[in-house]
């Protein structure tokens, strides 16, 4: 009868242990990022994964008190890799898109940006109106805002749309003279001409009519997690936590 009643108190005790350990392990969330958008995402040579949106990832762990371990994804591939349940969250400067929300739920947004043009500083290209880009040839990562922009609006003005798998491989194309022009997110262009050297391009512009907000995708089925997100996103907003980070990174208001 004892031995029988320390059988049973252990097995209740191993229960016990195991659902704490689960309960642990459901506190680190896995937050999927590209990896190759500076200043967003980029992974520094020893291996690091930094940007914007890794600050953004950290406060908003850091708020919700749980670990936060970030994951990197080839763009292509995010969504599908979100949906297999490689990770819980992407925080890779999405835009939202009605398209995508079919695919995921997105929380608030937590930054704003309008689509820009960018061409070598000698381009006879003056304007981002479609017009104006007729006979060029305009490069953008695909599967991305930008890239359909390319494709549903230049491309039918007469232009060539060119798509590319990073943002780093388009302004390389650019600077080397296989394209006219890139159009992408305006702050990654901004950032990317700073970093530039000797003043290889100009900004033509912002493209009329793109401004975005970009936000974090999770699962459809997980309205818990976005709700947390969003609870967070309000709170690093409100304590002048997202202030902090965003000036290491721009000299102006992206929210």
């Amino acid at each position: 009868m004892q031995i029988s009643r320390w059988i049973v108190s252990a097995a209740a005790a191993a229960m016990l242990a195991l659902g704490a350990s689960s309960a642990i392990a459901a506190e680190k969330i896995k937050i999927g990022t590209e990896g190759a958008y500076p200043p967003f995402n980029t992974i520094t040579p020893d291996g690091k994964v930094e940007g914007f949106d890794i600050d953004i990832a950290n406060a908003l762990c850091a708020q919700m008190k749980v670990e936060c371990e970030i994951v990197t994804q080839d763009w292509d591939g995010i969504i599908p890799a979100l949906q297999a349940k490689k990770f819980d969250a992407i925080i890779a400067s999405m835009s939202i898109t009605e398209e995508r929300k079919k695919q995921v739920a997105f929380t608030h947004k937590y930054y704003t940006t309008p689509l820009s043009l960018v061409a070598l500083k000698d381009s006879d290209i003056a304007s981002t109106e479609p017009a104006a880009l007729a006979g060029k040839t305009v490069g953008a990562q695909a599967s991305t805002t930008q890239a359909n922009y390319a494709q549903d609006v230049y491309a039918k003005a007469g232009a060539e749309a060119k798509l590319y798998p990073t943002q780093e491989e388009a302004v390389t194309d650019l600077l080397n003279g296989r394209l006219d022009a890139v159009i992408s997110d305006k702050f990654v262009l901004v950032d990317w001409m700073k970093k530039a050297s000797d003043g290889c391009c100009k900004l033509v512009g912002d493209v009329k009519g793109t401004e975005t907000e970009a936000g974090i995708a999770v699962r459809l089925e997980d309205t818990a997690l976005r709700d947390r997100l969003n609870a967070a996103i309000d709170a690093i907003v409100a304590d002048g936590t997202y202030k902090k980070i965003q000036a290491k990174y721009f000299d102006f208001d992206i929210y």
